[in-house]
This record gives C-alpha cells, structure tokens and sequence, in this order.
C-alpha cells in the first residue's frame, strides 16, 4: 500500500471530486458502528434509536435544500444511483410518455443510462446543446418539450465548470407540458442555496461525500405526490421506495454534513469565491494563451476551469502531483479516458486548448496559503512545458 503524505502537506483543490469529511461527521458516525449498530427496522430498542437517528438525519438533508416534508428524502448509496432511480422511475411511471430531455454536458451517470434506454428501444432521447460558456440552448430546450415528454433531467451545476442552469425556469417550462423535471443537484447542494419546495422541481440528486460527508451514501428527494418505482426491490425501506437495510453511520454522517453545510454556506462561499477570483485573475495573467472554461458570471462560488495552449492536462496534473497539490482535469467518473472531456467538446473549446483543462475546486477548508503555493508552482511550470513542447497536430502526425 503506498504510504501517503500527511494532509496538511497538500493542497487539496479536487473538491469537486470529493471533500475531506469534516471531523464533527466523523464524531457523529462512530457511536453507530459501536453502541448503535443495531438494524434500524429491528422492532427492539437497539433497533429504534438506530431509527431514530436515521430520521434525525433525514430531516438534516431536507433543511439543506429546503424541502418541507422528511418524507420526500430517500436514501440512495449516492449520486449515481440517485440519477438512475429518478430517469427509470419516470419512464416506468409517466404512462404514454417515453422521451427524455437531457444536455450534453450531464454527468455519464445520466448519460450513460439515456444511452442505454436509446440503444435499447425504450426512449427516445433529446440531447440539448450547450454554447461556448457551458450555457443551455434555451430554444432547443424548448422546442423539445412535447406532451410525449416522461422526465427533463438538467443538472443545478456542471461538475467541470461549475457553470449553474437555470432550473427554476427549466421546471416550470416542463410542468407545462405535464412532465417532471430531474436535476442533478450533487455540485450544488451546500454551495448554493437551494429551495426545492420554491422551485416546484420533482426529483433532486444529492451525494454526501461532496459536502464534507462520508462517501456511499446520498439521496433521491421526490417532491410529494411524485411516483417512485424503486430501482433496487427486496425490502420496505424507505417507505417501500428503496430496498436494503439502511447504512446508518454513513446516514448519520450525511445528516450531520447536511447541517454543517446550511450552518456555514452564508459565510463560507463568499470566502471561497475570493479564493477562486484570485487564482483565476493570477494564473490568467502570468500565462501566456490561457482560457477560463465556462460561464465567468454563472457558476459555483468554488469552481475554476482553466485550458492551456498545446499542453496535456495530464503533464499537469502530474507535475502539480509531485509538487503535493491534487487538481483535476474532470469529472472523476472518466479519468483515464484518453478522450477529451464530454464537456469541453460540447462547448466546442478550441482544440489547442482541448486536452489542456485542469479544474480546481475549492472547498471550507481551503485558505490563501493554498493559492500562494500553487501560484509559486504552476505559472513557471507552465510557461517551461509550452516552451519545450512541439506543436499538438505534429504529436498526431
């Protein structure tokens, strides 16, 4: 097993990968692998305090994203789970309805299931396009929408650039034609503010291990009156919609996360986007033909996504790697791809600059230390690799 430095001798900017659990969600979980290990649908008292916590926590992660109702929070093993149970759900619910709107730029939980269901017969799929800010083509998006519409599945926020979409707007455009709406809100919750019960959205996609939770674990919320068809059967959990006995200690974890995300987002984020506007105004600066990926006005408060000319993302990260600083080129669901990004291509970023997008995302526990350390390491670094490189169409030659 490869010995690993301590922490505190990195600078961790892959937040958007996953986050450091905070040491209160750990405190939390430990006395449910100890005291209270008990199966929370055991009718004993071991097994109601396990219950009770369970349900402690459910009402935790719906005060985070402004649900009214517990009822409406089902525990999933996480995000990628929670998309395919939503888009299933809908098709197997919405009689008569058999097409999904989507975009090109959603994470492959989603589209790889659309791909699926299109190849299989089941759906006919509508891939929305996205312009050169990562921004949704409202006319297509609209066009699209027909009565024959099962499900709209648009992410709250693009996980490799943070762009954020305007779901409020894109709901209510779907409820007008009878159909739900499915966001994929696992960027989002804990670095916006979310009020799903004002938004009118159906069916909402959250994962713990992004806000400083335990990983395994996440949720489907389901507005009330909203169809479930489980996607996993075999038990009465969570009130007949997903069957297996619930993991209590990571729930319990999640449910604290959920409050010490809601407690400090007010004061967090505004920190954490001077953080960002700095390395971006610094590193914009100092290299020559570099590029913001993405909407510079619409996007996470935690989230930069920068391209290089004639420079493999890869040579970066790993450069950045020795120097103990963790970034990322992407989503972590497709590193070690040898394609570009998904995302990028859709957004049609030039192809000098298309296997050259690193993505740093910041979290609480990131200070100014962190971009001072970086800013010593990667404009040089930079400047010497694009000096020592031959121009990319020669390297395919």
């Amino acid at each position: 097993m490869t010995k690993m430095p301590a922490p505190n001798q990195w600078v961790y900017l892959d937040n958007n990968a996953t986050t450091r659990p905070d040491e209160r969600v750990i405190d939390a979980m430990l006395p449910f692998y100890r005291e209270g290990f008990a199966n929370p649908s055991s009718f004993h008292a071991l097994g109601a305090i396990a219950a009770d916590a369970v349900q402690v926590a459910r009402k935790q992660v719906a005060a985070l994203i402004g649900a009214d109702r517990d009822s409406e929070i089902i525990f999933t093993s996480g995000g990628s789970e929670s998309n395919n149970t939503a888009i299933l759900s809908a098709l197997e619910t919405q009689a008569g309805r058999n097409e999904i709107i989507t975009s090109t730029v959603e994470h492959p939980s989603v589209l790889a299931l659309c791909a699926y269901l299109e190849k299989a017969g089941r759906a006919r799929i509508h891939r929305i396009p996205v312009d050169n800010l990562g921004r949704l083509n409202l006319n297509a998006y609209c066009n699209a929408l027909s009565k024959r519409t099962a499900l709209v599945s648009i992410q709250w926020a693009n996980n490799e650039t943070g762009v954020v979409f305007p779901v409020e707007v894109l709901a209510s455009m779907a409820h007008e034609t009878g159909a739900l709406f499915h966001s994929d809100a696992v960027q989002a919750a804990g670095r916006v503010a979310m009020n799903i019960e004002a938004a009118e959205i159906d069916l909402v996609s959250i994962s713990a291990h992004k806000l400083h939770g335990p990983k395994g674990i996440g949720c489907l919320y389901a507005r009330r009156g909203v169809r479930i068809s489980p996607l996993i059967h075999g038990g009465r959990q969570e009130r007949g919609r997903r069957a297996g006995t619930e993991n209590t200690p990571a729930i319990v974890g999640f449910g604290a996360a959920a409050e010490i995300a809601e407690q400090l987002l007010p004061n967090d984020m505004p920190r954490i986007t001077l953080l960002r506007d700095r390395l971006e105004r610094e590193i914009l600066r100092s290299v020559p033909q570099s590029i913001l990926i993405g909407d510079r006005h619409n996007r996470l408060p935690n989230t930069l996504n920068l391209a290089f000319s004639e420079i493999e993302a890869d040579s970066i990260l790993l450069m950045l790697d020795r120097a103990l600083i963790a970034a990322s080129s992407g989503s972590a669901c497709s590193t070690g791809s040898m394609e570009p990004s998904h995302v990028l291509r859709a957004m049609k970023v030039p192809f000098s600059h298309l296997r050259g997008s690193v993505r740093f995302s910041f979290s609480r526990n990131n200070i100014e230390r962190d971009v001072d350390r970086l800013l010593e390491v990667l404009p040089r670094a930079i400047t010497d690799m694009q000096v020592d490189s031959r121009p990319m169409e020669a390297a395919y030659d």
